[in-house]
């Protein structure tokens, strides 16, 4: 599982102060004046399938907008929690959708800057006492204002290892959560960090991707390079995502931009091979069927 916890840190401050002053009445209003529909739109166009994901990012930008109008009346005096932790396996959008997340609370100002810091342990803890400390509180500096992203968190926590500094970043975590309010694994470090948890409002669950959305990913990504499927192709490359989904270590949309990337080097070596012939645009843009098969994966026998 590759969970990462999503943090946003900031000056305690009441919403009011935190937000600029709201000057729209309506909802269309602030739409208008903070363009998050573009946002929620470049995601919807961005991101095949993740239709729950979607759907609670969304809710949040609802929240957040209906937080704007409130202020106005002097019904808010408090942000509310941004903290979030999404879980889910390799190559399902994690990062995509949390860089999509900052701009949003950029846009509607409850950040000042739009930017995403996104660290691993190795950013965090340090290998000797006293090292752990400045570590974190400088990633923590170099975020304020912005959004932390702390990739695969729950390698913060290393039980087996009594003398490991894990612990002693995530209590550093969780004083600035508290301050300033901003599956498997993930469980189990939230299960011996009840404080974590506690102050996550959102937690956002990314399904693995279904085949025919893996397909239309891979269809999306040679056209953004200009790329097309051949005759068969099309069909072979069904048949290897059926083959790649059911080996250890599938990664989603990562194992899907691997594959394509291994297509066009075999597509490549293909047309470099016939060095005199004039090559067609058409020619090099097209992955054949023979360029999906030639993977080891269609050598190898599948099971009954």
């Amino acid at each position: 599982m590759n969970a990462p916890l999503y943090a946003i840190p900031g000056a305690p401050q009441p919403l009011a102060e935190t937000v600029a002053p709201p000057t729209a009445s309506t909802v269309a209003e602030v739409l208008a004046q903070s363009q998050v529909e573009d946002v929620l739109a470049s995601l919807e166009n961005s991101l095949i399938g993740l239709a729950p994901v979607k759907q609670r990012l969304r809710d949040i930008a609802a929240l957040l907008v209906i937080d704007r109008l409130r202020a106005a009346h002097g019904l808010a005096a408090q942000a509310p929690s941004l903290h979030m932790c999404f879980t889910g396996n390799p190559g399902t959008g994690k990062t995509t959708v949390a860089m999509r997340m900052a701009e949003i609370l950029h846009r509607l100002g409850y950040v000042r800057k739009g930017q995403l810091v996104a660290v691993t342990r190795d950013d965090l803890v340090g290998q000797y006492i006293g090292h752990t400390a400045p570590k974190t509180k400088e990633v923590l500096k170099k975020a304020m204002g912005g959004v932390l992203f702390i990739d695969e968190a729950y390698y913060l926590y290393r039980p087996e290892n009594e003398r490991d500094y894990g612990q002693e970043a995530i209590e550093i975590l969780l004083q600035v959560m508290e301050n300033q309010r901003y599956e498997d694994r993930m469980q189990t470090f939230f299960r011996c960090n009840p404080g974590f948890s506690s102050r996550i409002a959102h937690h956002l669950s990314f399904p693995d991707y279904a085949r025919p959305e893996l397909l239309g990913i891979a269809r999306q990504m040679l056209s953004s390079q200009h790329y097309q499927l051949g005759d068969g192709a099309d069909q072979a490359l069904q048949e290897y995502l059926q083959r790649r989904m059911a080996r250890p270590h599938f990664a989603n949309a990562r194992s899907v931009r691997n594959a394509l990337d291994r297509a066009r080097l075999r597509q490549a070596s293909r047309l470099f091979a016939d060095r005199d012939r004039v090559l067609t645009r058409e020619e090099l843009s097209t992955i054949s069927a023979a360029d999906i098969r030639a993977s080891r994966l269609f050598q190898e026998p599948t099971e009954a």
